[in-house]
């Protein structure tokens, strides 16, 4: 069992297959819950295993291996999707989602992979469109599932038909299958930190807006999106020698980007000089 958490400066230098995804999402918890002990949540999330693998052992088929932990998880357990407050921040944060059994849909997955994976069941994220999910390999094809409504297996047609609104087009074969692609690790840790970061910029916590991209700059250094976010957080707090710093190497990284303008008459107005307004 993993004892410690990882260190946010060394992240970036992980590969994904060496990025752990637990201890990195408690890693992200952490920030909000400082005397976060990680122990609990690991033994926690081993004992939902532990529950179930004579049962899951003894059954042969992969999709109903993958019902039983379901039924577990979502029905013996509670865990649940927060219909009621989508957009509440805890529902990001792992730790409460496994104290409170409330989740969005990228936190709900993780739980389910995680206690499917400590059964030796291979169960991927996937960074769908919309509403994060779940697929496992299954003869051949794919078992897609919706971890914010209990797991239920989705029909091609309804994967295609939520695609549609994202995409402007329904997804062919060939389209819809690379969106099922698996979420590597960082990708799955990424999207809760910018999910965070929308949620706090919506309200106006520029800490917080601040405190999520730069987490996410701790994981890729160099995506330009969160540099932006950074940026203009920084601004909102006053910190022109970040904002400046961050928001002139956006331009740099993303020169053209549809809000390059926009983030020019930005830096101008909080007095960046012409050498990084390019």
């Amino acid at each position: 069992m993993q004892t410690h958490l990882p260190d946010w400066n060394t992240l970036a230098t992980l590969d994904d297959e060496s990025l752990p995804l637990l201890p990195a999402a408690l890693l992200i918890a952490r920030d909000e819950y400082p005397d976060l002990d990680p122990l609990p949540y690991e033994a926690l999330v081993q004992a939902h295993a532990d529950h179930l693998r004579e049962e899951v052992a003894a059954i042969g088929q992969q999709p109903l291996k993958m019902a039983a932990i379901n039924r577990h998880l979502f029905e013996e357990l509670g865990y649940s999707g927060n219909h009621d407050e989508y957009y509440d921040p805890r529902n990001s944060y792992l730790n409460q989602v496994l104290d409170r059994r409330l989740g969005n849909p990228i936190s709900l997955a993780m739980v389910q992979m995680e206690v499917a994976r400590r059964l030796d069941i291979p169960l991927d994220g996937v960074s769908f469109p919309g509403h994060f999910l779940v697929r496992l390999p299954v003869d051949g094809g794919l078992l897609v599932m919706d971890p914010f409504n209990g797991g239920r297996p989705l029909a091609v047609e309804e994967l295609r038909e939520r695609a549609k609104p994202h995409l402007g087009e329904t997804p062919d074969d060939s389209v819809l299958l690379q969106i099922l692609s698996p979420a590597p690790h960082r990708a799955i840790l990424v999207r809760v930190l910018r999910n965070l970061h929308g949620l706090y910029a919506e309200t106006g916590q520029w800490d917080r807006a601040a405190r999520s991209a730069d987490r996410v700059l701790r994981l890729m250094p160099t995506q330009a999106e969160a540099l932006r976010d950074r940026g203009l957080a920084y601004l909102e707090l006053d910190y022109l020698t970040g904002a400046r710093q961050d928001l002139g190497r956006y331009l740099e990284l993303a020169p053209e980007a549809s809000d390059a303008e926009q983030i020019r008459e930005r830096l101008i107005d909080a007095g960046g000089t012409r050498a990084v307004v390019h």
